[in-house]
Parts: C-alpha cells; structure tokens; sequence
C-alpha cells in the first residue's frame, strides 16, 4: 500500500496535482480540505460559528457519522467550493477537538484506500506531518502568494463569481497567517517532504515534476518498502 501526502497553501495546485497524480497512478484521492469545509457548513447550517470549540467539535463528529451512514457524497455539494466555506473551514481547522474527530476517517481512508485501490493520495495542510507522518511519499506544494491570488481569481471568474484581485491576495496572506501559527497542527512543510514550488509552472509542468519527484522517491525506498510486513 502506497501512501502520497501532499501538503501546501491555499491555491497552491495541490488539489489538482493531486487528483490527477491518483488519476495517473490509479490511487484513491481523498481531499481532506472538503472534510474540513463540510464540517464548517454543517456548522454554519446549524448557526452555530465553526470556530468555537463546542460547535466545531460536534460539526466534525456529525459530519463523520453521516459519511459513515450515507457514504462521502456529502463531500460533492457544490457550496464546498465557496469562500463561505473555505472561511469557515479555517476558522474549525484550528480547533483541536475538531481535528481529532475528522482525523481517524483520514488515516482509514489511508490504510484502506476504497475500491480496493492499490493506494492512496491525500491533500491538505497536515498530512505529511499529523495525518500520514509515515507517508512513502511526501510533497509539499506552494507557489508565490501573488501567483496564488492570480489563480483564485481566475478560478472564481471561471465560475461566474466576481473577484478583486486586491481582495483576494489579502484573503490568502490572512489566510496563510492563520494557517502557519495556529497551535494545533500549523501548515509547515514536514522535514521529509520534497518541495514543489509552482509559481512558473502550469498544470501538466507540475504533474511531470511530482510524477518524477514520486518515481525517485519510490525507486530509492524500494528496498526498505519490499521488506515491509503486509
């Protein structure tokens, strides 16, 4: 069973190199950010804030029970691509009992890719460093915030949503902040992860690099993983 981490900032491209890196190795993906905005829309559904203890906690613990009950199309609803959600997600992603709640259904996932699939590629801001600290792979992705805004706002435009760059980068350097120095599980590149930085690169220039990146990493710790008790 291979496990790929991969970790960065908001509008880095990790979403998308990872969907597509699963798609190229026949992995499971799983994108732990929209476990985290689902939780903060159940949150803010109920009219509760996601960023207090209580509210965050309970948003996390019933949003896994209807995962496990109804299956992760939960994980579909189009409002999780919303700044509503990403908000609100930032704000219950900082709260530690929160976290523990969704973190069992993240390292399942892992060790047990769905549909039988020889392995799996999570992404979001912790996996290489809480969720999967012992990921065979490990990539983390980032890009300038300047060239992050940029791609959020074309992101947002291609949706028909007005977007001010201005307003958009302030968002993503607020956002970053928050990320970085929050206590509980803070975004920080893990100390073996591989960095991946595209700022100059487009989509299938990032998807040849991380290919490369995983081939090499898997190749040299083929010895070591070939010896690993099933």
């Amino acid at each position: 069973m291979t496990v790929i981490a991969i970790d960065g900032p908001a509008a880095s491209g990790k979403g998308t190199l990872a969907r597509r890196i699963a798609e190229k190795l026949g992995f499971a993906w799983l994108d732990t950010g929209l476990l985290y905005r689902a939780a903060g829309m159940v949150a803010v559904d109920l009219g509760a804030d996601p960023g207090k203890e209580r509210a965050a906690a309970q948003a996390a613990t019933q949003l896994t029970e209807r995962i496990a009950a109804d299956g992760p199309g939960l994980l579909q609803d189009p409002r999780l691509r919303t700044d509503e959600a990403a908000a609100a997600a930032s704000k219950l992603s900082a709260v530690a009992a929160a976290r523990a709640a969704l973190l069992d259904f993240q390292r399942t996932f892992a060790r047990n890719p769905p549909n039988g699939a020889p392995g799996a590629v999570l992404d979001g801001r912790d996996i290489g460093t809480v969720i999967c600290p012992d990921a065979d792979v490990k990539l983390f992705v980032t890009a300038t915030v300047e060239e992050r805004a940029r791609r959020r706002v074309k992101e947002l435009q291609g949706r028909g949503q007005a977007a001010i760059y201005t307003a958009v980068l302030e968002d993503l350097k607020q956002r970053d902040a928050r990320d970085s120095q929050r206590a509980v599980a803070p975004l920080k590149q893990a100390a073996d992860a591989v960095l991946l930085d595209t700022s100059a690169l487009d989509a299938d220039q990032a998807l040849a690099a991380a290919l490369a990146m995983i081939d090499r990493i898997l190749s040299r710790s083929a010895p070591s993983r070939a010896g690993r008790q099933p």
